[in-house]
């Protein structure tokens, strides 16, 4: 096997934001975010995309874009999280490139592989036409791992794409070792191809890292991010997500909602209810013809769409939690 090393083919001008990530120097190195000059206007942004962000979440969004930081998202499942990033991906005009973490994700499953496939077929064709000879098959060789041949995966495509959000969901499932890895790419926003060469983002990625607390992440991976802690909403924000994003759910049935999910999320459940789950939960009382009343025996029939844990059902039933709603 020859490498065939064309670094120019595949390499772009790195940018100086990707050094800027870690050292904490330097502000205002915003990506497609021009015209947003405040938390607030960017909370603006969200919301005519139907996300309803706090202070808070707002203004660590805000630095994270202006900063050229990656922005670690923590909290209960469901909270809205990864809901974030697709918001930013749209609020930025930018393709939303996502990599799913679970455990044994190596590095080659995030950032490039070679389609032995079509190389295979590459040979067949090369050979069909009686190409014979030491030269002729140094360069089948070398044709071999073109950049036409390489299968990109997550990490290299948010590299190559300008601009691109970048979701790095779950982070909490990989092992220790890909941890280590995605830091050095968040460090230097490039990687290098044994065949091709260096690859570097030209302007790096929007990147929002999600981590459901399952275990926890290293300091090292956090330092080199903004942080925030994505709590359940406030009664009065989750009525307002219901109405957004359920247009035909009333104003009384989404109060009723919004305050049966705060309760069960105080009964020491198993697994309490995150906004995705309400916004399931009313979906289903909506389709099922509820309109301005909780009704408990709808409200009983559709728990299934509320609570995914057997034991949390039996808990809510068997202590009347919905008797109240």
């Amino acid at each position: 096997m020859v490498p065939a090393v064309v670094p120019e083919a595949v390499s772009a001008v790195g940018s100086a934001v990707g050094s800027a990530v870690g050292s904490g120097e330097g502000a205002d190195r915003g990506r497609g975010v021009s015209g947003v000059s405040s938390p607030a206007a960017l909370a603006a942004l969200l919301d005519a995309h139907a996300y309803l962000a706090g202070e808070g979440l707002a203004t660590a969004c805000f630095l994270a874009l202006k900063m050229g930081r990656p922005l670690f998202l923590e909290g209960e499942a469901g909270v809205g999280k990864t809901e974030l990033a697709k918001t930013l991906a749209a609020v930025l005009g930018a393709p939303l490139i996502r990599l799913q973490c679970y455990e044994g994700l190596d590095a080659a499953q995030a950032l490039y592989d070679w389609d032995f496939a079509r190389q295979l077929l590459h040979l067949k064709a090369a050979e069909a036409t009686g190409a014979t000879g030491a030269a002729e098959a140094a360069r089948l060789e070398g044709e071999l791992y073109d950049r036409r041949f390489l299968i990109a995966r997550p990490l290299l495509r948010a590299l190559e794409t300008r601009p691109a959000v970048l979701l790095v969901d779950e982070i909490d499932r990989a092992d220790d070792e890909f941890e280590a890895f995605l830091l050095e790419v968040l460090s230097d926003f490039s990687i290098s191809i044994p065949e091709l060469g260096t690859v570097r983002a030209a302007e790096p990625p929007v990147v929002v890292v999600t981590s459901n607390r399952t275990r926890d992440v290293h300091d090292a991976l956090k330092r080199r991010c903004l942080y925030h802690w994505l709590e359940h909403p406030p009664f009065e924000r989750e009525v307002a997500i219901l109405l957004r994003r359920l247009p035909a759910c009333s104003e009384a049935l989404a109060a009723q909602v919004a305050a049966a999910a705060g309760r069960l999320r105080s009964a020491g459940l198993v697994k309490p209810p995150g906004v995705a789950e309400t916004l399931d939960w009313a979906g289903a009382l909506l389709t099922l013809g509820a309109r301005d009343h909780l009704d408990p025996g709808l409200a009983a029939a559709t728990l299934g769409a509320l609570l995914k844990y057997r034991e949390d059902q039996q808990t809510v039933l068997a202590n009347g939690l919905l008797r109240h709603a």
